[in-house]
């Protein structure tokens, strides 16, 4: 009994994650948030479109990010390299052999799959779509994405579009390295797009088929490699509770020996629990000195560093934290995703939804409201705040319906702040509160007075 118990927990538990999930893609594309790609035309599978509260959220992501990781250090720099390369980039890494995933194809619905990642019962793999264990053996598949650089399609232009950004990073050390004037131990980031042919891209935007990372390559002497993949650990937890997401929600994962990539000394992988289960949010690999070594193998270049003051030369050892944008942008929207019953002053009930963003991530940061649009001295008073605050945040200017109904479209947008303008605003019911107004907390729906000359400093210190 206690089994069949479990079991239907388990069921419930995994419909409610999928309902979750439902929820949260609908309000991503009633919100403005996200929108399949080419939609009026039926989609394009794994491309997705970022809407007006969605470019809006990615960007202070990237703006954080960068920040963190590269204005406020002295031992970084950044970059931003081309997606197309040389061709010879892409043979020297090892991409043009080895990148690829084991496909199968089920003879039953003809549906095609990752091998690695297909259901089992009883040991023996089928297939997701319908049932079916009449698969093919698994083959290799590149994920590299092909193009042509020139007017002829022939195998001398076949160029790629890049599958990960690291390897400008790699093959640029030495004129970042010489223009820079950096010693050791120091970064290169960059973020930017990048593109894999996945066979089955899945879970929204988690894995996709254009997508962005995060990366950085921290270049340091062989010695250091280890103690610098833990500072970055403890360095990356931060970053992702200071932009909302609670250490406690992170799950580190120390892959053991033999199931690191070869060139891998020490790799963290930091999980997030999604609605569809807990998958990579961010890794933290420390590559020795394999991507350089192989460039100077190569292309014949040196690539290497020398130490002025112990008189060595070597070829640097690099850490790599690598993040997705689009997969943090997505662990960002699903920690911020609640729904709460409240109440109204009549006793009546009703489902809020709220987007709970930190306020340096959230797509707007104040919501700004006459109480009436058709009194104009209400409405001019409205207009010149939002003004006034437009060059220092993102604010949405709001006159169309009752100020409750605007509260809970900027609950769903995840807006922290709501300015209403009154009557007691311009004075009409006396002079105790002329020049202030209604600042409502999302959060806790609390309100209070604030005069309009305190506003926007408030705001910045609560938004930063």
């Amino acid at each position: 009994m206690w089994s069949g118990w479990g079991l239907m927990t388990g069921l419930m538990a995994k419909d409610e994650s999928a309902q979750r999930m439902e929820k949260i893609v609908s309000l991503c594309k009633r919100r403005g948030f996200i929108f399949q790609s080419s939609e009026i035309y039926g989609g394009l599978n794994g491309f997705w479109d970022y809407g007006p509260l969605g470019v809006e959220l990615k960007r202070n992501l990237k703006d954080f990010w960068w920040k963190r990781n590269v204005r406020e250090r002295d031992d970084m720099e950044g970059m931003d390299g081309a997606i197309i390369m040389n061709r010879a980039v892409w043979k020297a890494s090892g991409h043009e052999a080895t990148f690829s995933d084991p496909m199968v194809d089920c003879r039953g619905c003809k549906a095609r799959h990752r091998a690695d990642q297909l259901p089992e019962k009883d040991g023996v793999k089928f297939c997701p779509n319908c049932g079916s264990r009449d698969l093919t053996e698994p083959r290799d598949f590149n994920l590299m994405l092909k193009s042509y650089a020139g007017p002829v399609e022939s195998d001398d232009n076949l160029v790629y579009l890049r599958p990960e950004t690291a390897q400008a990073m790699f093959v640029q050390f030495r004129n970042v390295l010489d223009t820079s004037r950096q010693r050791l131990p120091f970064g290169i980031a960059q973020i930017g797009k990048a593109f894999r042919n996945e066979i089955n891209p899945r879970n929204y935007i988690f894995r996709s088929r254009e997508f962005e990372q995060m990366e950085i390559e921290y270049f340091c002497r062989p010695e250091d490699g280890l103690q610098l993949t833990d500072y970055w650990l403890e360095e990356r937890l931060r970053f992702y509770e200071d932009i909302g997401i609670p250490r406690a929600k992170i799950r580190i994962n120390d892959i053991p020996d033999g199931e690191r990539a070869f060139y891998a000394k020490k790799t963290y992988d930091l999980e997030y629990e999604f609605p569809f289960g807990v998958s990579e949010l961010e890794g933290i690999a420390y590559r020795t000195d394999y991507d350089l070594s192989k460039h100077i193998e190569h292309s014949g270049k040196p690539l290497d560093y020398y130490d002025e003051v112990t008189k060595e030369r070597f070829v640097p050892h690099v850490v790599e934290p690598s993040a997705g944008a689009d997969r943090t942008a997505l662990a960002l929207i699903c920690e911020a995703f609640a729904e709460e019953t409240v109440t109204d002053d009549k006793g009546k009930s009703e489902t809020r939804t709220v987007m709970r963003f930190h306020p340096r991530m959230a797509p707007i940061k104040c919501g700004v409201f006459p109480l009436l649009k058709n009194k104009p001295e209400l409405v001019a008073a409205a207009q010149g705040i939002a003004k006034s605050l437009r060059g220092d945040m993102n604010v949405f200017y709001d006159e169309s319906g009752a100020i409750g109904r605007r509260y809970r479209r900027q609950d769903e947008a995840g807006t922290p702040f709501c300015l209403t303008i009154d009557f007691d605003t311009i004075g009409e019911n006396g002079p105790e509160k002329e020049g202030t107004v209604t600042l409502r907390h999302r959060d806790s729906m609390q309100q209070e007075r604030i005069a309009i000359a305190d506003l926007k400093p408030y705001l910045l210190e609560k938004i930063s």
